[in-house]
């Protein structure tokens, strides 16, 4: 008689699981992407340290080494030679000038 029994509420349990799954299974399918977010809109006039930073990806307050290695890793993936834009080249560079303190806020050649 227990065996019966057991068996029953074995297959209630996993009759439960097994709903309890598919519901959170749709749930994570049903939530909207998490994308990366990254900063929308254009260049300020004069370059602030904050926009150099967000160009960059990384803090205001970066080590200069951190920063030249940013300023690579960024100006490999835009380098005009690479089929990268002239602009965003000079964006990029007029960034690593203000977060190393070559410049203060000149403005882009462009």
């Amino acid at each position: 008689m227990a065996t019966p029994l057991m068996a029953g509420l074995a297959v209630a349990a996993a009759a439960y699981a097994g709903r309890y799954g598919i519901q959170a299974w749709q749930a994570f399918k049903a939530r909207p992407p998490t994308l990366r977010k990254f900063y929308e809109g254009g260049f300020q006039p004069t370059m602030t340290r904050r926009e150099a930073a967000l160009i960059l990806g990384v803090r205001e307050r970066t080590p200069t080494d951190k920063i030249k290695e940013a300023h690579r890793r960024v100006m490999i993936a835009n380098h005009p030679d690479a089929g990268g834009s002239h602009y965003l080249a000079s964006k990029i560079n007029e960034a690593k000038d203000m977060l190393v303190g070559k410049t203060k806020g000149s403005g882009s050649a462009f």
